[in-house]
């Protein structure tokens, strides 16, 4: 009863959080990302493929305008259990070309399609794996609380999560474990977007946000006896 609630109330801001963003869809259609720019949104997820062959069809258009407007950009790939890991790793690979100061890919996961604990856990640590040799960092996983929960509480210790839970109550992960990113409410409304948009924050402050963003390997010197 209190999630039905929380969902069908309007989402407010926390602003005792210092780092806020959003994450949209096609389901935003057409998103003004110079007026989201204004309004203290400090990031932003988009959603990029699903499966092994759908592409989102804002995805492009999205992620053009989040870099020309100095967004923190970040992709994400909503995942089957059911499709070939490897066909839906390319997919997502093939379409989403990361730069330096994007923060991590992220694999969403939500269904199961059917699947079982342990066939939904292989699949998604290959996706993982593979994700993160092509981009050599490691991705960020997504899901709601009660999925997380049940399904992968105990896996994946080492790549941030984001969790989702509707309501004032922050997400308690059954592991023991600490959320990276919060996304608190999927009723909000700022300029630029028509209609509702998926509120987010990030569990600490800019410096530590930025650390997570894709960046240069740093060149070592002295390897091999060479100065």
């Amino acid at each position: 009863m209190t999630l039905l609630l929380s969902c069908e109330q309007d989402t407010i801001r926390r602003d005792e959080f210092e780092v806020h963003g959003i994450d949209v869809s096609h389901y935003q259609s057409m998103v003004d990302w110079e007026s989201i720019a204004t309004q203290d949104y400090h990031f932003a997820f988009v959603k990029a493929t699903e499966g092994a062959t759908l592409h989102d069809t804002m995805y492009c258009h999205n992620w053009a305008e989040m870099k020309e407007a100095d967004l923190i950009r970040g992709a994400y790939h909503f995942f089957r259990p059911r499709t070939p890991v490897i066909a839906q790793v390319d997919n997502f690979t093939n379409w989403v070309d990361l730069e330096y100061g994007d923060l991590p890919p992220v694999l969403d996961v939500e269904v199961l399609d059917g699947v079982d604990k342990v066939r939904l856990i292989s699949g998604i640590r290959t996706w993982l794996f593979l994700v993160e040799l092509r981009y050599d960092i490691k991705p960020i996983l997504y899901t709601n609380l009660k999925f997380y929960n049940k399904y992968l509480a105990g896996h994946f210790e080492g790549y941030p999560l984001w969790i989702a839970r509707y309501g004032w109550r922050q997400p308690i992960l059954a592991c023991g474990r600490d959320w990276d990113f919060w996304q608190y409410g999927n009723r909000g409304e700022v300029d630029g977007i028509q209609g509702y948009v998926d509120f987010n924050v990030f569990s600490g402050n800019h410096s530590e946000l930025d650390s997570l963003r894709l960046r240069p390997k740093p060149v070592l010197s002295g390897v091999g006896g060479q100065e």
